[in-house]
């Protein structure tokens, strides 16, 4: 399932912040960009939405993975520790918290690992819907929390700060699926 949130991360991560008819400081559009995960804005839930929709999961599988993630998303809290200008960079030092859906999954994992034979169907063969309802339960359960840090760079375009395109691992961190184990 990781690998199949590459493809949404990356389609995220297009987002590209634009002022909203003042002029911002880096600062503020990387809260926007953060605050637009938190307020599940419509751009990021059609994305959501898009992402999902093509995942290999049962229609009730993708209702439930569509609601993890809603949750990932509006629970995430942020802190912006530190912002350096450049010039027409500027880099964010954030601090965020999500939930630890890496521990998660690693935790589903390892239970069917140590017990295959449940995820067998009556024949007993491998059943992927077995696993996969598991894995999205422990992923739903989670409470657990992880925080990170996150190096926005920021750049001046015109009036606005625009934040760039992150990198596959902070945006890992920002769907809370980061491994941090290493």
């Amino acid at each position: 399932m990781k690998r199949l949130l590459y493809g949404f991360i990356i389609a995220l991560c297009s987002l590209v912040l634009m002022g909203c008819g003042k002029e911002m400081t880096a600062k503020e559009a990387v809260a926007d960009y953060l605050e637009n995960y938190i307020t599940l804005d419509s751009h990021i839930v059609e994305q959501l939405d898009e992402f999902v929709d093509n995942e290999d999961l049962t229609n009730d599988q993708k209702l439930l993975y569509k609601e993890i993630l809603k949750k990932e998303y509006s629970s995430l809290t942020y802190d912006i520790q530190n912002e350096r200008y450049e010039k027409d960079v500027a880099y964010v030092t954030t601090k965020i918290n999500v939930i630890d859906l890496y521990n998660a999954q690693q935790e589903a994992l390892k239970y069917y690992n140590e017990h295959i034979e449940e995820f067998n169907n009556d024949a007993g063969i491998y059943d992927k819907t077995l696993f996969m309802n598991y894995k999205l339960k422990q992923m739903k359960d989670a409470t657990k929390t992880i925080n990170y840090e996150i190096e926005f760079k920021v750049v001046k375009n015109g009036n606005d700060w625009d934040v760039t395109q992150l990198s596959s691992e902070d945006l890992e961190k920002i769907h809370g699926i980061y491994n941090y184990k290493e």
